[in-house]
Order: structure tokens, then sequence, then C-alpha cells
């Protein structure tokens, strides 16, 4: 969180073009698993070596390409042309190992995997990527950055040459691109998850492992959003994919810097900078708990309403007064807010970072304003309300030009401690969670972008 001494700059990002890669960022993980129906020989890509990635890569290439065959013609009316210059596997461990386009040296592929549009073509780093990948996220995690990279060739398709970014920079900056092969990416998923893939069956889980492995690919925090090489936060990435699935390859494919709002941000204060957005604890929950007070007050007064501020109780142990709601609690019984203060919400605040604690107190206090505004607090449409109220929150304090708001990096850690946890997402009797991450995310997204009027107040 931005200290309210500090000015936050709402910008929307606009970035010069540079070709389309993933590259690993440090992230939470966040399991997944695809089930393969059946493997697909590798044999058609070159330099392989025949192994389990390459072979779960050749699966997924496979039924991108199936895909794409379909629902090029329908998104855009021309013929799917397959990629001309194939895929590349390379083994970045071998100094002998043949450059792939785009490249000098093997070594140029270290820890990455992109897109050359002068050659057509895609590689990938299958000794240090795509095994780091599947240890940490799943196999769905080399599925969803294989999708991703296709989705740069359905851009040359589409006419997104390097020659095109280059005329026209403002058109088409990186981060505009990126989100699009992530949207793409997420329509891939939607169409697997449907049973349409003649290769892959996807779990429920995988949705989230996908959100996690975007994540490990989002933009170190604090990048401007100017950078050339910017390809978005963690929010933006997941928002993104999250379109692409719910809304197909015809909105992603419309997607220009005109209607699609980016939230990332540059630090605006050494001091921010130096603390890496991040409050103390203590002062965290001083400062937060004033503003969910006063952001609440103004809320519940539209509804003909007075607050009451819910008397904020430091607890040792997790909190029992209504229900297992985790380490921050709405107690509908005296309308308190008890909160853990010794060990699982500090150690989240210190992991994830400060917004991580900033939802879940949100997400309680929407409790209470739905109990000062006469709506339950228990079951289903309670818990998605108090959890869409937090994106309501958050919305507010993006927004501001001054005073205690969001920074850099805090969208992020809603994300996180979303996917991670479902606290947030828990009625007032502790129950009712909604699952998976995947939805959870989505919920608090709709806060975020469209406010109150998506969180069952009007």
């Amino acid at each position: 969180m931005r200290h309210p001494s500090a000015r936050l700059v709402l910008l929307v990002a606009v970035a010069l073009v540079a070709s389309g890669c993933t590259q690993l960022v440090d992230g939470r993980p966040v399991a997944g698993k695809v089930v393969t129906k059946e493997g697909t020989d590798p044999g058609f890509i070159k330099g392989t070596d025949g192994g389990g990635i390459d072979r779960l890569a050749a699966t997924a290439i496979t039924d991108v390409d199936k895909f794409w065959e379909d629902a090029f013609p329908d998104t855009f009316g021309e013929k799917w042309r397959p990629l001309e210059g194939g895929f590349y596997s390379v083994d970045t461990s071998d100094p002998s190992a043949k450059p792939p386009p785009c490249t000098e040296k093997a070594s140029d592929v270290e820890g990455n995997a992109f897109y050359c549009p002068s050659a057509d073509a895609i590689a990938w780093d299958r000794a240090a990527l795509l095994p780091v990948l599947k240890d940490k996220f799943g196999d769905a995690a080399v599925v969803i950055v294989l999708a991703h990279e296709m989705g740069h060739a359905v851009q040359r398709r589409m006419g997104i040459t390097p020659e095109a970014e280059r005329r026209e920079p403002q058109k088409y900056p990186t981060i505009l691109t990126e989100a699009m092969a992530d949207c793409f990416a997420g329509s891939f998923v939607k169409w697997v998850n449907d049973g349409r893939s003649e290769h892959l069956d996807i779990g429920t889980d995988t949705l989230d492992s996908a959100l996690g492995a975007l994540i490990k690919f989002r933009d170190p925090v604090g990048t401007s959003p100017d950078d050339q090489s910017a390809h978005g936060n963690a929010f933006d990435r997941v928002s993104a994919f999250q379109d692409g699935y719910q809304q197909g390859t015809k909105f992603c494919g419309a997607m220009t810097v005109e209607n699609r709002p980016f939230t990332q941000q540059a630090f605006t204060s050494m001091d921010d900078r130096d603390r890496g957005g991040n409050l103390p604890f203590d002062e965290m929950l001083t400062a937060i708990t004033d503003d969910l007070n006063k952001y609440y007050a103004a809320l519940v007064a539209t509804k003909g309403k007075t607050w009451t501020p819910p008397k904020a109780t430091p607890t040792q142990d997790e909190p029992k007064c209504s229900g297992d709601q985790g380490p921050v609690a709405f107690c509908p019984e005296d309308k308190s807010v008890e909160i853990e203060v010794a060990q699982d919400l500090p150690e989240l605040h210190a992991e994830i970072g400060d917004y991580a604690t900033g939802v879940l107190l949100a997400s309680r206090y929407g409790l209470a304003a739905l109990s000062t505004v006469g709506k339950s607090v228990e079951g289903p449409d309670a818990a998605t309300n108090a959890l869409c109220l937090a994106g309501a929150y958050t919305r507010e304090v993006f927004t501001r030009q001054q005073g205690f708001g969001l920074s850099p990096g805090d969208l992020d850690e809603a994300v996180q401690v979303l996917l991670g946890y479902d606290y947030a997402a828990r009625d007032a009797a502790g129950k009712s969670a909604l699952d998976p991450g995947f939805q959870r995310v989505d919920v608090f997204r709709s806060g975020v972008f469209e406010g109150v009027k998506a969180c069952g107040l009007g």
C-alpha cells in the first residue's frame, strides 16, 4: 500500500514494441494437472531429444494448432496458416546446441520461450524453462506458455507484424500484444475444458495453475508501463487470460489501446520504492481499518443506512467467533472484526505483501456492510458479494490521486492471495467459499472493473 503522504498517478499503459516472449520471474507457485489422453510424437520439432518435455510440448502444439484451424476462420474470416518456420527445442545446457531463429547462440534462449516473427517459428528452452514450469505448476504451465506464444503467431496473421509495430508503435505497444496473446491462450484453455481437444484433458485445478504461471511471468514490481519490454503485471495478465476464457477469440482480437485498460504502474516515490510498496504489518492494520470504515460508511449511506465501525479486535489465535473464516473474521453477533496478529496473517503479509492483508480485511468489512444494509451474511451470495466488495474498495483506492492508496504490486498481491487461499470468499459462517481460485479472482475483478453495482448492493 502507498502511505497517505505519497501521491499516486493512475497510469494507462503505453509501451514501445518488442517481440513477444516468456521469461521467468519469481512468483507464488500453484499446482495444477493436465492429463494427456495420448502423447504426440515430437519428431516434427527441430532439435528435439524425443523426451517427455518435448512430447508434452508436441501434444500442446498439436492441439493449439487444431484450435486455430477452427477458430481463426470464425474469428478473422480467413484460413489458418500453420507456422512456416516450425518449432525449435533448445538444450541450453549444451554449449554445442544450434541456435534457433532470432538468436545468435543457444544460450540466448536460456529460461525463455518466444515467437520469432521473421522466421514464423516458436522456440523454447527445454532444459531451464519447460521442466521448471512443469515442476512448479504442473503440465498446464507448459501448455499455457506455448498457447501464448502461438498467440503471437496469430497476431502476425492479423497484420500485427514488426513492420506495423515500428510504423505505429503507439497502436501496438508490447503490453497490448502480450495481453492479446494471454487472452488467446485463455480461449484455447476454455476450448480444451469444453472437451474439444483430441489430446489434452484439463481438470478444474488447472485454471489456478494457469493463473499461477502468469504470475510467474509478470513484470517485476515497479516496472514502468513505458518500458519497451513491459509485458504487464500479474493482475493485467490474469485479466486478459480470464477475458479470453470467458469472451473468446473475437474479443481478444478486438483489443486496442483505446479499449484495453492497464493497471501497471511505476513507483511514484522513493520511499514507496524502498519499501517495495509494502507497509509494515502494524502500520498497515491501522491505516486500512480507518480507511475501510470511511469507505463503507459512505457506501451504506447511499442506501439510507448508518455505518457503525466494527470493533477491530486483535487476537493471538485464529478467530472462531463465527465459523472458520481464516485469520480475519466478521463476527455477526456483535458486528466486530477479529484479526489474528500472531502468526497466519503476519506470515501472509510477509510472504505475499501488504495487500494480501488488505483484501482479507476488505472482504470481512464487506460482510459488515452487507449486514448493515440488511443483507444476509451467510450463504453463497454473501460470500460472493463480500469478495466483490473487496474488489470495489480496491477500485476506489486505486483511482485516488492522493492519500491512502495502492502501490505497484498491490493488485498482484490480491491475485496471489485469492489464488492460494479462499479466506476472502467465505461467508460469516466460514462456509460457501468460492472454488477454484480462478473464480475468486474473477469475482474480485468484477468489483474492480464495475464497482459496487456488481456486488449485490445496486
